[in-house]
């Protein structure tokens, strides 16, 4: 099981929950409540999965592709840890993974 924890954009704590290897970080997110929209439903096609990725942790994901970069420039408040939870595939090595919610969105599809 990987530990997920989930943070507020003021970096408080909002909940920690256990998600089995293979779990796609913006399907968890939303069944546990987090204000991620998806709105192309996983097929990064927006940008309203963006989180803020530990930093302690980023490293130990699979490096983003070139469309996902190019999705993050129309993000909210990008980070240099910012990534699209749509991508992320949790895994047993990661261990645990600490996110940041951003606190706001851009829609460009209404």
């Amino acid at each position: 099981m990987i530990r997920v924890r989930f943070l507020k954009p003021d970096g408080s704590l909002d909940r920690e929950v256990e998600a089995e290897e293979g779990t796609n970080l913006l399907d968890l997110a939303q069944a546990q409540g987090q204000p991620l929209e998806g709105a192309c439903e996983g097929q990064m096609a927006c940008s309203t999965c963006h989180v803020v990725i530990g930093k302690e942790d980023f490293d130990r994901l699979p490096a983003a592709s070139e469309e996902e970069d190019d999705l993050l420039d129309f993000a909210w408040a990008v980070r240099p840890t910012s990534r699209l939870a749509c991508q992320i595939n949790l895994t047993e090595d990661l261990g645990s993974l600490t996110v940041q919610m951003p606190g706001g969105a851009y829609n460009l599809d209404r």
